[in-house]
């Protein structure tokens, strides 16, 4: 069993920078992938980022890749989301999640965060 807490969520006008965590505990963290995910409201959860699980080897959505940058430390089981140039449409709930696999299929991934907000004013 693994519990995943995000933070790092808030208000920031376009253009601005965040950075989100996900702290984790129970089991080994190292022996997970990890994602972020995001929900904006009245559309479906999509894949944003995900990381291997030595964060050798990273992954992004079209939509992130350039502006957003997933990292962790498994000293510390957290991983990150460097988020830069946001824009309005990143608006959402972002989640991250713990897996066996490196993939961004959300239905491979076996625990979740309850989420934080991001709103990206105009």
């Amino acid at each position: 069993q693994v519990q995943l807490v995000e933070s790092g969520g808030g208000l920031v006008q376009a253009g601005g920078s965040l950075r989100l965590s996900c702290a984790a505990s129970g089991r080994a963290f190292s022996s997970y992938a990890m994602g972020w995910f995001r929900q904006a409201p009245g559309k479906e959860r999509e894949f944003v980022a995900a990381i291997n699980r030595t964060g050798g080897i990273t992954y992004y959505a079209d939509s992130v890749k350039g502006r957003f940058t997933i990292s962790r430390d498994n000293a510390k089981n957290t991983v990150y989301l460097r988020m830069n140039s946001l824009k309005p449409e990143d608006t959402a709930v972002y989640y991250c999640a713990a897996g066996p696999i490196f993939v961004r299929d959300q239905g491979k991934y076996d625990y979740w965060g309850q989420g934080t907000q991001v709103t990206v004013s105009s």
